[in-house]
């Protein structure tokens, strides 16, 4: 199942076309995106029984984020072999974790704001929660999770390494979360802990490598944060960057207004974000 919050309203995209939420369920579920979230697993069940021969051609450009406003966004830093290695990190013990800033984020189509001299790239696995979870064991982690989605952790390092670094700042500035460009449950995903992530900028490719080489898998990062405190359903775990961001670069590179950044995992989706001007 594909979820999607098209132009505003929750849509489910089936064969490369879109299904209005609320029109097909003929009212049980409404047209807000983040609510289905509360509801997954009946959502799960009750969709096997919609009539979705009333689709509409699929128009990318009206797809906004698939998690608009969740109550907890999670970041994890460090958390590929190869970014560790390229920033002379060593590699954590437990996740190295902080949090962005909902506000933080946006959709798969919007731009990126140059908000500093020091913009930086991070595709990322996002990990959308199904149902609230308090102490879940890795083996049973993957039965929270709503669906999967393509992020971007946009960072401005210069923020974000001032006063002793301060990664939630430097990385919640408005339009540096983008998501989407739909939510992919689990299931529809072939092999959920071993994914191509792909990075370019300007048509360069500067980040490819698989989630398979996780410091601290899916399952792992669960059951961590939720012996911490509750996840909510509808909660985002960006799940941490491969190799190849640009402040490692040989020489260092940032994103610059007019750059084009793309993103894409696979069995999950495409983003495309262009840098703008600060807002």
């Amino acid at each position: 199942m594909k979820i999607a919050n098209y132009n505003g309203r929750a849509s489910l995209i089936i064969d490369g076309r879109v299904v209005d939420l609320e029109r097909v369920s003929r009212g049980h579920f409404g047209p807000d995106t983040q609510a289905l979230y509360e509801r997954f697993d009946e959502l799960r069940v009750a969709v096997t029984s919609f009539d979705v021969s009333s689709s509409q051609e699929l128009d990318i450009t009206k797809l906004w984020s698939p998690v608009p406003a969740p109550r907890q966004v999670f970041a994890i830093g460090l958390n590929y072999h190869g970014h560790a290695a390229e920033s002379g990190a060593t590699l954590p013990s437990i996740p190295a974790t902080f949090t962005k800033f909902p506000s933080s984020l946006s959709g798969p189509n919007d731009p990126i704001p140059c908000q500093g001299p020091t913009v930086d790239w991070e595709i990322e696995l996002v990990v959308v929660m199904g149902k609230a979870a308090r102490h879940v064991p890795a083996s049973r982690a993957w039965d929270f999770v709503a669906g999967l989605a393509v992020g971007q952790d946009i960072s401005e390092r210069t923020m974000q390494f001032a006063a002793g670094s301060q990664f939630s700042l430097g990385k919640s500035c408005e339009g540096f979360g983008p998501i989407g460009p739909w939510l992919v449950t689990p299931d529809e995903v072939a092999d959920k802990d071993n994914l191509e992530l792909t990075c370019w900028v300007n048509g360069d490719r500067v980040q490819n490598d698989r989630t398979s080489d996780m410091v601290f898998s899916v399952s792992a990062l669960i059951e961590e944060l939720s012996k911490v405190t509750t996840l909510w359903p509808g909660d985002v775990i960006f799940t941490g960057t491969p190799a190849g961001v640009g402040v490692t670069s040989h020489p260092p590179r940032f994103l610059a207004v007019g750059d084009v950044v793309r993103s894409e995992i696979e069995g999950i989706g495409v983003m495309t974000n262009t840098v703008i001007p600060a807002l």
